[in-house]
């Protein structure tokens, strides 16, 4: 074997990445679980499941997709999109209008139904994180936005693919923020 070819010994993880990555974890399945969906849904008072919400807010979040766009951003096949619309575009919560530059596309926009239906969802939502940390100082509550928001940017930036592959790196470890 030559030594190019000998595996590498595994780089120490430092605790605090462990702890953040155990934690988001935690978040997400809390977040995502049926009874919280449907406690949720209720509160928004928004009859709709998981995929169709998370549609809804992609398209909110974009003004205007095309359906493979859309099913990018989610990490989804386009079929999976192509049904997802179709019932929401049934329901009125989303209408087709053409690409401007391609008429032959199309692309996904809510419709006031649609942002009525988001907006009620991001009421309710950001009313449960309020109380669960209620009794965060304002500037605890900053730290914490800008620096889920940089590691946001970071994902976003390329690290985010590094992460879901498991091969590391170190987008934005050289920013000065």
């Amino acid at each position: 074997m030559s030594p190019s070819s000998q595996p590498t010994a595994p780089v120490p993880v430092p605790v605090d990445i462990i702890t953040i990555e155990q934690s988001l974890t935690h978040i997400a399945y809390l977040t995502n679980r049926v009874r919280q969906h449907e406690r949720l849904m209720a509160l928004a008072g928004v009859p709709l499941d998981r995929a169709a919400v998370a549609l809804l807010r992609a398209v909110a979040d974009s003004d205007a997709l095309r359906p493979s766009e859309l099913a990018g951003r989610l990490g989804v096949e386009a079929s999976h999109i192509t049904r997802q619309v179709q019932q929401l575009q049934k329901a009125g919560y989303v209408t087709r209008v053409p690409d401007p530059d391609d008429r032959r596309a199309q692309h996904i926009r809510l419709t006031p139904t649609g942002q009525d239906a988001v907006d009620r969802v991001r009421e309710a939502s950001r009313r449960g994180m309020q109380l669960a940390l209620g009794d965060w100082t304002p500037e605890e509550l900053h730290q914490l936005a800008t620096l889920f928001r940089r590691m946001v940017d970071d994902f976003l930036s390329g690290a985010g693919e590094d992460f879901l592959n498991g091969t590391g790196g170190h987008a934005g470890a050289a920013d000065p923020r």
